[in-house]
């Protein structure tokens, strides 16, 4: 089981229900890309880090670790935005490096900084989707909500597929552990070769038997699974409410 999957099955907040919580992470993550405001990108953050931590009871230590993954690819398209090489030097900053210079504007760097807060903001909004519920209640929301069933399957069907990848990559690399595959870092990267040269052939045999298994069972374009009932509370959906408006007032009051 994947980690993210074993923590959304751990999270207290599991059984709150799924509909409300999909809402909430699109209306937040749609203000933050929307807005482009830091006051909103922050406070956006710092209620998903308390939900997700505080309520729903991730440890702190797994939810910093997996925020650690975007923000290392947030770092080098931000460097990108700040950092520039020129024969000018700018207002921020300028490191001679012969005729050249690596230099970087004030604006560049608020454009830049501004752009990496709102990005690790929505994907905190994300997080708190996927890391607060299993993946089947949430393609029984995306039902509700009237989402496109092409869409919802194709979900399904990639979920399932991306456990494929990973059960025949573990089974690979534990048959090569037992011969020693892995004794010296010359035959790590022979193994490694040997790993992604035969894995993607591998999963797809089994993905294609998986297919034929559904299709013996009668599989006629649409997957139905069966989920525990939730029923929305008036009071949880007045907070999403009251709390979207808050974010709408600070983005225009605050910019």
């Amino acid at each position: 089981m994947l980690l993210i999957d074993k923590l959304s099955y751990q999270s207290k907040l599991r059984y709150v229900n799924a509909s409300e919580k999909l809402v909430y992470a699109l209306l937040t993550l749609v203000l933050c890309v929307l807005s482009r405001s830091v006051k909103v990108a922050v406070l956006v953050f710092a209620v998903n880090g308390v939900l997700t931590v505080g309520k729903g009871g991730i440890p702190l230590f797994r939810y910093i670790k997996l925020l650690m993954i975007p923000l290392a690819f947030l770092a080098a398209g931000t460097a990108a935005v700040m950092i520039n090489v020129s024969r000018t030097p700018m207002d921020a900053f300028a490191l001679p490096a012969g005729e050249w210079y690596i230099t970087g504007s004030c604006e560049g760097i608020r454009r830049g900084l501004r752009l990496c807060v709102t990005a690790l903001s929505a994907v905190s909004s994300l997080y708190f989707l996927s890391l607060n519920t299993v993946m089947t209640d949430i393609l029984c929301a995306c039902r509700k909500l009237h989402f496109p069933s092409l869409l919802t399957e194709l979900m399904l069907l990639i979920y399932r597929f991306i456990f494929v990848l990973f059960e025949t990559a573990s089974s690979i690399t534990v048959s090569q552990q037992s011969r020693l595959g892995n004794r010296s870092f010359k035959t790590r990267i022979r193994s490694f070769g040997k790993l992604g040269a035969s894995l993607f052939i591998l999963a797809l045999k089994r993905s294609g038997a998986l297919y034929d298994a559904m299709e013996s069972r009668c599989y006629d374009g649409s997957i139905r699974v069966l989920s525990r009932e939730q029923p929305a509370k008036a009071g949880e959906i007045a907070v999403i409410a009251l709390y979207g408006a808050v974010l709408v007032l600070v983005w225009l009051l605050c910019g």
